[in-house]
């Protein structure tokens, strides 16, 4: 095999990219999800509250132009929706679990290493049940 052709394929199975694509595919499906959520359920909400069935058909002219602004209606629901998707379902849980995994581990751990001997001793302790050695109170 060539270097290239080595150096090509160890380039395709790099785990970012092969993670980027999984990304871009599912992206794609979920747009097209939403897309469809859009167009049959909640274009049809809205239509039924301000009587129009169809926002793409919605235009005004001006000097023999069409600016299609029902289609432009259309695009900025879509593009609500899949963002609110996106922080609500993908955003907010990441936001929460990095959160609890920024807390120091030992913030609620009672017990400390001990300077000396590295055994565990609780964090009130004055002195170390293993090696004796002194070790000071910590503040709470």
């Amino acid at each position: 095999m060539h270097k290239w052709a080595t150096e090509f394929r160890t380039f395709l199975m790099r785990g970012n990219l092969v993670e980027l694509a999984v990304a871009f595919v599912i992206g794609a499906a979920f747009g097209a999800l939403v897309k469809a959520f859009v167009d049959d359920l909640i274009t049809p909400i809205i239509a039924a509250i301000f009587g129009k069935q169809d926002f793409s058909n919605l235009y005004f002219t001006i000097n023999d132009s069409r600016f299609l602004y029902g289609d432009f209606i259309n695009a900025a629901i879509t593009f609500l929706s899949v963002a609110a998707a996106v922080f609500f379902f993908v955003v907010k849980p990441v936001n929460a679990i990095a959160e609890r995994r920024a807390k120091s581990p030992d913030d609620d751990d009672p017990a400390r290493a001990c300077p000396e001997c590295l055994s565990e001793i609780p964090k009130a302790a004055k002195r170390c049940a293993f090696c004796t050695a002194e070790v000071g109170v910590i503040a709470a």
